[in-house]
This record gives C-alpha cells, sequence and structure tokens, in this order.
C-alpha cells in the first residue's frame, strides 16, 4: 500500500461534501484526470449519503471513510454500523427506495457502478453496511505530454518567430 487514510464523520448531511473533498484531495497524487476526479467525488457523495439517510435515525451516529492508494488504483470504503439493507440485490436496483416519501431516487448504487471500476457492497441487518469503491486512475497523457517538453519558446509576434 503506497499511501492510506482514514476519515471519521458524524452523521449529518452538513458532512457530506468535507468527507467528497477530503477523498478527491487524497487521490490528488494519482494525477486524475478532472472526469476522474468527478467520478470519484460522485461515487463517495452517493455512498455518505446513502449512510447519512439510510443507516441511522440519529445525527450523533458515526461514519468511518478509508481509502488506500496501491499502483495507479484508488480505493474508498464507507462504512456506518447502522440499520443494514435486508436485501442488498434489491437495493442495487436502479430506481429501488425505502424512502419515496422523500424524493429519494433510488439511483444511489447505480451511480457508484457507474462512476467507479467497482462497487461492492456487504450487509448485515443490524450491524451496518460497508462499500467498498474502487478506481483505477488512468494515467493522464496531457500531463504526461507536458512534463515530457524541455523547450518552450514564446513568442508575442508571428513574425519573431524561429
Amino acid at each position: 500500500m503506497s499511501n492510506y487514510m482514514k476519515l471519521e464523520i458524524l452523521a449529518k448531511s452538513v458532512n457530506e461534501p468535507f468527507a467528497r473533498s477530503c477523498v478527491a484531495a487524497f487521490c490528488l497524487p494519482l494525477n486524475p484526470t478532472l472526469e476522474e476526479l468527478n467520478d470519484v467525488k460522485t461515487a463517495v457523495s452517493e455512498a455518505v449519503t446513502n449512510a447519512i439517510v439510510h443507516a441511522y435515525t440519529s445525527e450523533e451516529e458515526k461514519i468511518t471513510i478509508t481509502c488506500s492508494i496501491e499502483g495507479n488504483t484508488l480505493t474508498v470504503t464507507v462504512q456506518d454500523t447502522g440499520k443494514g439493507i435486508a436485501d442488498v440485490a434489491q437495493a442495487q436496483e436502479p430506481f429501488f427506495t425505502t424512502l419515496e416519501e422523500d424524493e429519494r431516487s433510488g439511483m444511489g448504487f447505480t451511480i457508484m457502478q457507474t462512476f467507479m471500476s467497482s462497487c461492492t457492497v456487504e450487509s448485515t441487518l443490524g450491524k451496518g453496511t460497508t462499500v467498498i469503491l474502487q478506481k483505477k486512475i488512468s494515467k493522464n497523457q496531457t500531463q504526461l505530454a507536458k512534463s515530457k517538453m524541455t523547450n518552450i519558446q514564446i513568442v508575442d509576434d508571428i513574425s519573431n518567430a524561429q
């Protein structure tokens, strides 16, 4: 493992942007593209929001987020010790929600699966849920090309170009 981070937050919606930003900052050494970075931020946002909304009835409970980097792969684990999910397969179906009255779309797991290289959900009723997200970060070719440039000439008048 080349790097590791652990973050523990209260299950309050105001903490979701902080968690998302911390994970995004953690993966910056992998030099992700903006698209890859946005994918990670979106998936983490969904995983944390799911824990806040579905796992607990109190905002005083905790959510643990761990991140690790191995090679070019970021692994993010979002874990709660809340209610758990009765049927994980059903919960992962698009548009499935247990909170229709709260105008929930039921797309959280679908979004996580779409934006990440892998998404694994483990849950036990009464003990909580763990979501493991992995994203393989491609080598940003634009940044690599820029880092290999050795001779740059800046001209302000086309007649001075050589």
